[in-house]
């Protein structure tokens, strides 16, 4: 298995590889974006944390017996805030390394 080494700090205004995800609640983060990673995998792995989250949403939708427990409601809501925050951020990125195709 091959070693990660953290980055060096960067200089103020110097992008870093690795990206930890917003969702991370932690100073020491262990989930992180490889910025450099191909657009087309960044592309999946932001549509399949969306559509996860999506297919969640519909069904909490469809099912009338949950609309009176709060605190499910509550937990449906935490699982699908990480996967849809995750998603975003790897379209941040896929954004920024697409604006950094365009103006080169």
């Amino acid at each position: 298995m091959k070693k990660v080494v953290p980055d060096p700090p960067a200089l103020p205004n110097e992008p870093r590889r690795y990206m930890a995800l917003t969702s991370n609640d932690c100073s020491i983060p262990a989930l992180l974006i490889d910025t450099e990673a191909p657009l087309d995998v960044l592309h999946e792995a932001a549509a399949h944390r969306i559509r996860a989250a999506a297919q969640l949403l519909e069904n909490l939708a469809s099912d009338t017996n949950l609309h009176g427990n709060p605190a499910l409601l509550q937990d449906f809501a935490q699982l699908c805030v990480i996967p849809l925050r995750d998603g975003c951020d790897l379209l941040d990125v896929l954004g920024r390394r697409l604006q950094e195709q365009l103006l080169s």
